[in-house]
């Protein structure tokens, strides 16, 4: 399948029975702003890129919502096993983005788009949801250009200082993308 497009990743997302499950049993908790994002979409994408037939192997994947008015660690875990009874064989992870600036020490996100436009690559700074009519909708804060086109990169907001730099340079040490999808490229973030 020749991706250039975000109707093509939507459609190459469509096509994947076991994505559209995740995507409806995150559906179901009926979360406000929520989405499955970062590794869900682009191992996808890299996979395809890649010719693998088989799905790569992923650490979690992450729902993310933004709630202000509930930022209790404890709701995040219930929905977690909400989530683990739907489909136990997943890794899930959530987590309410109105809580995450506590968490991180930085200023707190607007919505879940902004958290995903603030994720440390271009290359995840992905998120995937269901509409009303259960179409899959994409957001791509960051636009789709670095994930086609295999490189790793900071997003802007991961350029902004020396920590979050250095914040960024770890991850790309130590997720060994490029061991996993050898066409990558990896661009070093110079603050």
């Amino acid at each position: 399948m020749l991706i250039k497009t975000e109707k093509d990743i939507v459609d190459l997302v469509s096509e994947d029975e076991w994505m559209v499950a995740i995507l409806y049993a995150a559906k179901s908790l009926n979360l406000p702003d929520w989405w499955v994002c970062t590794g869900f979409v682009r191992s996808k994408v890299w996979d395809a890129l890649h010719g693998f037939s088989k799905r790569t192997h992923s650490p979690d994947v992450d729902v993310i919502y933004f709630d202000k008015s509930d930022l209790s660690e404890d709701t995040e875990k219930e929905l977690e096993s909400k989530l683990n009874s739907l489909m136990p064989e997943v890794p899930w992870s959530v987590k309410n983005e109105a809580r995450m600036h506590i968490i991180n020490d930085i200023p707190p996100y607007k919505s879940s788009k902004d958290a995903i436009s603030k994720f440390p690559e271009t290359a995840t700074a992905l998120g995937l949801t269901l509409g009303e009519q259960n179409e899959i909708i994409l957001t791509a804060p960051c636009g789709i250009e670095d994930l086609l086109a295999l490189k790793i990169k900071p997003t802007p907001y991961f350029t902004e200082s020396e920590k979050l730099a250095e914040i960024y340079r770890q991850r790309i040490a130590k997720k060994s993308w490029k061991s996993i999808w050898p066409g990558v490229e990896a661009i070093q973030s110079n603050v």
